[in-house]
């Protein structure tokens, strides 16, 4: 735990969807019901180069997005263990009334993978780029939702929740993130994990804003501000007991995330707020705006997410 800045703020020599394709060969090859499931996006997320490692667990279903969540389900009652990629819109807006009767409904056990996330998808512009897709997991009852931060925490999930029956949404990026996790890292449902303490504002982030956020916190301890950083990177369910713990402490809480103000991450820190400890809080995420093409940078700055954003969130609140 840091009050002080002390990160490189690397990215990982691995990319996010390398680490996805090492560790579904190395699921499938420990479980042969464990089934890979693409919607010709295997390139994309590098399990093209597995396919010969495991040829009768990896199926491309086209691209059929909302027909693959169909095969993922019946797969699911057969007794496999289906692991569905694709990106982000598609495995939740595209397939959102499949996903919801014929997975959440019907009790099956589907793992899926929406990748590209938020500003992430860069080129592929606004009809790819998913600011609302946690919004819509949440809403599926006892579906659990992840955004994970590194490439870490991505494989200690996809572990885990081979063992766990239900919908299980993990939300990534396809390229490098920055490191933030030591390999023996434990990442437990519902539980965020406190990555800098300070005692006047607490930041909550998940996925790409957290690296943002500790930036933010740097910035501000050169103004004499010292801020809690959060990963909350389990956002269904969310670590209450966390959430009320440190906005009692600093009494100011800002949220930042890739994703829509409205159902992500900061709705779901309101609603903690709203019911347990009633504290000043704003919001940093996309605000009633559609995706576009640009390079991450650009998108970035366009969206307000980048640590000054963040750091001039916290003095706004701060001074009221």
């Amino acid at each position: 735990m840091i009050e002080t800045p002390s990160k490189s703020y690397e990215l990982e020599q691995v990319e996010m969807r390398q680490m996805y394709a090492r560790t579904l060969v190395e699921l499938a090859k420990g479980n042969p019901n464990v089934i890979a499931l693409e919607a010709d996006l295997m390139s994309a997320i590098s399990t093209n180069k597995i396919v010969k490692e495991i040829p009768t667990q990896i199926i491309n279903s086209g691209i059929m997005e909302a027909n693959m969540m169909g095969v993922a389900a019946g797969l699911s009652l057969t007794g496999k263990i289906p692991y569905v990629h694709t990106f982000g819109q598609f495995a939740t807006r595209r397939t959102f009334d499949q996903l919801f009767v014929s997975g959440a409904y019907a009790k099956t056990n589907i793992k899926i993978l929406g990748s590209d996330a938020g500003v992430t998808a860069e080129h592929n512009g606004g009809t790819h780029m998913a600011f609302e897709d946690l919004g819509l997991v949440r809403l599926l009852p006892h579906a659990t939702v992840y955004e994970v931060s590194d490439s870490t925490m991505l494989r200690y999930l996809l572990r885990k929740i081979e063992k766990e029956h239900g919908i299980h949404y993990i939300r990534t990026i396809r390229k490098n993130a920055v490191k933030l996790y030591d390999e023996n890292e434990v990442f437990e449902e519902g539980k965020g994990k406190v990555l800098r303490e300070g005692g006047d504002v607490t930041i909550i982030a998940s996925g790409i804003m957290v690296a943002e956020s500790l930036k933010a916190a740097d910035l501000l301890y050169e103004e004499g501000i010292k801020a809690s950083v959060i990963d909350m990177f389990s956002i269904k369910p969310i670590d209450k007991d966390l959430i009320v713990k440190y906005a009692s402490k600093t009494k100011a809480v800002v949220t930042a995330e890739n994703h829509n103000v409205i159902g992500g991450l900061g709705s779901a820190v309101a609603e903690v707020l709203s019911e347990h400890c009633p504290t000043k809080m704003r919001r940093i995420g996309v605000k009633e705006q559609f995706g576009q093409v640009g390079k991450l940078e650009y998108l970035k700055e366009f969206y307000k997410l980048t640590p000054k954003d963040i750091a001039a969130t916290v003095k706004e609140i701060l001074q009221k």
